[in-house]
């Protein structure tokens, strides 16, 4: 809700179960009533004089508003009511007031019941959905963007809207689309990055760029994504492609296209990926001729990388990382933001879902996705599909964030559990490949970033994490932005910025305040400290692939069109 005070670092945390736990048992079960609901409204009880005087404030206000005497303005960062008829329209004005005005005392209500950190995010999740959808911006029959939509369509623009609502409705994840299916195609307009499938397993393809540059460092670089995300995020769009941009900065890049995998991969759990990521990890060292590899992972992909690396610590095979990279990856749950805490019988009910299905679907991710942030991701998306009876314009981050995967149920119930337990902090909290997870024995070099903006893995969070690594050897950078935009950063972007430095100080915050800040974008930063790491240069090779692992199609490969 608008006016809400910026949680304290100790609070925030990645929403591990609201992505995990509530995308199995459905946005709706979360806002069902439950023992948060009843403390809430227990605390207020117990302070009658308090909501007394902030219903009777809110009884004036209004009053001054049927008046016409209140001064009440939205924030001027708020868009909703950015058009003029929001404040030339009498009816209109009071009723952008009245709902400015309620927002504000749900807001002074919800900090007067001083509930617990469980409690509050689980009010807040609530209260947020509720009261932007509240708003009359939202309401077709008072919206000034759909009546003019009325009358310069001639009328069209119900029967659009009705069309696409229906449309929308017909299919999970039955929230408003953000992007048209067919804006984009991957292979042809974005994910065009010109390389070859050099290797295929059941769990994975793994790919190989084309070089670039008439020379190129020897220790090559492996990206790991996200496994309930394509692959392509880092090779989105010419201009705007990580992998683009690292392959013309000389260095040889691989990255891996996980399978959908469907019900009958339900066995693939923590160990099927970190076998893979082994995998992958021969198949580059055989086909670049290095002894070592940089291994940069994103996310969920993140947390099974740092698992990954310190298995290979375990078995004293640490040095076939020549650097370790964690893009937006939270690996200390404490306290699980806006996620509320994990609640045990909730993770059960999510698994057992799972598990009779055999995944989690993708798609009830990037519902629950959507509905971290309902302003931007559902209600502005409501207004222009529904109200106005627009189509969404053509984004291509919104049309990969569409593009969803599924989760087998193995890999599904051990990352609920890592959050239950909140495991990797603890040195042998957890195993992979049969050997103890003790994140303090990974000494290799380490690049950590994170987003100042990010609502799915907070950049204090981040930060926390990165302190558990034992790299003697650690940069941690904060762009701007947020999950997304805060990677698809490239140089050139005059508004963006990014703070750097190490992990020493205990406190985010203070981290923050004192971190030196450059302007544009981490790339050639993390491009200067992979060189520095990346062996003496050699002629780029002219083919793909080695002898034993030859090409065996064109790039983006062939698991990044599963459905």
């Amino acid at each position: 809700m608008s006016g809400r005070e910026t949680p304290n670092a100790d609070e925030i945390a990645v929403p591990l179960d609201l992505l995990l736990t509530t995308s199995a048992t459905g946005v709706a079960r979360r806002m069902m009533p439950d023992t948060s609901w009843s403390r809430f409204a227990l605390n207020l009880a117990r302070r009658p004089d308090t909501v007394a005087d902030r219903v009777g404030s809110l009884g004036q206000e209004v009053a001054s508003i049927v008046r016409g005497t209140s001064d009440r303005a939205p924030a001027k960062a708020d868009k909703r009511f950015n058009d003029p008829a929001w404040q030339g329209n009498p009816l209109m004005k009071r009723s952008m007031q009245a709902y400015l005005a309620a927002n504000e005392t749900v807001d002074k209500l919800f900090a007067d019941a001083h509930l617990d950190w469980r409690d509050a995010e689980q009010i807040r999740f609530v209260l947020d959905v509720v009261m932007e959808g509240l708003s009359p911006s939202n309401n077709p029959l008072i919206s000034p963007l759909g009546w003019k939509a009325i009358i310069d369509t001639g009328g069209l623009s119900l029967l659009r809207g009705a069309r696409h609502f229906l449309g929308d409705m017909a299919s999970p994840p039955r929230i408003p689309s953000m992007v048209e299916p067919q804006a984009y195609t991957v292979g042809e307009t974005v994910a065009v990055s010109a390389g070859a499938v050099v290797y295929r397993s059941e769990v994975f393809e793994l790919l190989q760029y084309t070089p670039q540059s008439e020379n190129v460092y020897t220790v090559p670089l492996l990206v790991v994504p996200p496994v309930i995300n394509k692959y392509y995020i880092t090779d989105i769009a010419p201009g705007r492609s990580m992998i683009e941009y690292f392959v013309r900065q000389g260095h040889q890049v691989f990255a891996i296209s996980w399978r959908n995998p469907t019900a009958e991969h339900r066995s693939w759990g923590c160990d099927s990926y970190g076998a893979a990521i082994l995998d992958a990890l021969d198949a580059v060292e055989k086909i670049s001729g290095s002894d070592s590899v940089h291994v940069q992972a994103s996310c969920s992909g993140g947390i099974l990388a740092a698992m990954t690396a310190a298995h290979l610590s375990a078995i004293g095979e640490a040095e076939r990382l020549a650097s370790l990279t964690l893009m937006v990856t939270v690996l200390d749950q404490q306290k699980a933001g806006v996620a509320a805490a994990i609640d045990e019988e909730a993770a059960e009910v999510a698994v057992a879902l799972s598990g009779r299905k055999g995944y989690l679907d993708g798609r009830a991710l990037a519902e629950v996705f959507a509905w971290l942030r309902p302003t931007d991701l559902v209600w502005r998306y409501w207004v222009n599909n529904y109200v106005q009876g627009r189509s969404p314009a053509p984004f291509d981050v919104l049309f990969w964030n569409a593009d969803t995967t599924r989760m087998p149920a193995a890999l599904h119930r051990e990352m609920v559990q890592l959050g239950v337990r909140n495991a990797l902090t603890e040195p042998g909290g957890v195993t992979m490949l049969g050997t103890p997870v003790d994140l303090g024995t990974l000494t290799t070099d380490t690049y950590v970033v994170a987003g100042v903006a990010d609502h799915i893995s907070p950049w204090q969070a981040c930060y926390r994490s990165a302190r558990l690594l034992g790299s003697k050897e650690l940069r941690f950078v904060l762009s701007t932005s947020g999950h997304i935009a805060a990677l698809v950063n490239p140089p050139g972007n005059p508004k963006a910025s990014y703070r750097v430095g190490s992990t020493d100080e205990r406190n985010p915050d203070q981290w923050a305040a004192a971190a030196e800040v450059h302007r544009d974008s981490w790339w050639p930063d993390f491009s200067a400290w992979l060189a520095e790491r990346g062996g003496d240069q050699k002629t780029a090779p002219k083919k793909l692939g080695t002898r034993g692992l030859p090409p065996l199609g064109p790039a983006p490969g062939t698991y990044v069109h599963d459905r």
